[in-house]
């Protein structure tokens, strides 16, 4: 416990990327907001949803892009953030990087999680659209099921515009044609 603790003493300065490089690979999700370290935990609906929304994208995702979870998209040296799903340009993903940068990155994804909701809808989706990030989706888990908002960049002004608010199917061409049923990115249990 005590070297665990150890590993994640501040430096006398900013946090920056080359610090999360030499953390240990514990499971902890550290992600880096001006250097500042930010840790969260994914309950297992999160992860489910992750899980799915990650298979049905791929079975519809055309040569060009690749769909994946997970992976870091490092921002800057102070900046860098975990999307839960995202696709990428085929040409960055057959590198097979340990982290994206954000001009390789077509969609981010985040799932609102009770413990970060502030993170999850208004901060890392005004930085995604500072990065440049074209596309970006935001799922939340509501009484009444689940809702999937999605957006697209405005490039000149660097704010994302909402395209849709999806409650039964997200039906959207871009950034590749997607049909999808929310059914099957609800775990069994929500």
């Amino acid at each position: 416990m005590t070297t665990d603790l150890e590993s994640l003493r501040p430096p006398e300065r900013a946090w920056t990327t080359d610090d999360l490089d030499l953390l240990p690979e514990d499971g902890r999700r550290c992600e880096l907001l001006d250097g500042v370290i930010l840790m969260s935990l994914r309950g297992r609906t999160h992860q489910s949803i992750a899980a799915l929304l990650m298979v049905a994208l791929d079975e519809d995702c055309p040569d060009g892009y690749d769909v994946t979870q997970g992976v870091e998209v490092r921002i800057n040296r102070t900046r860098s953030f975990i999307p839960d799903v995202l696709v990428t340009t085929s040409t960055a993903a057959a590198r097979e990087p340990s982290r994206y940068e954000p001009h390789e990155v077509v969609l981010a994804v985040e799932i609102v999680s009770p413990s970060t909701r502030s993170i999850d809808r208004v901060l890392k989706p005004a930085l995604y659209a500072q990065a440049g990030i074209p596309f970006h989706w935001r799922i939340e888990i509501e009484d009444e099921g689940i809702v999937v908002h999605t957006y697209k960049i405005d490039p000149v002004h660097e704010v994302y515009a909402e395209t849709g608010r999806w409650t039964k199917f997200v039906d959207t061409g871009e950034p590749f044609p997607v049909n999808l049923p929310i059914s099957r990115i609800t775990p069994r249990r929500v």
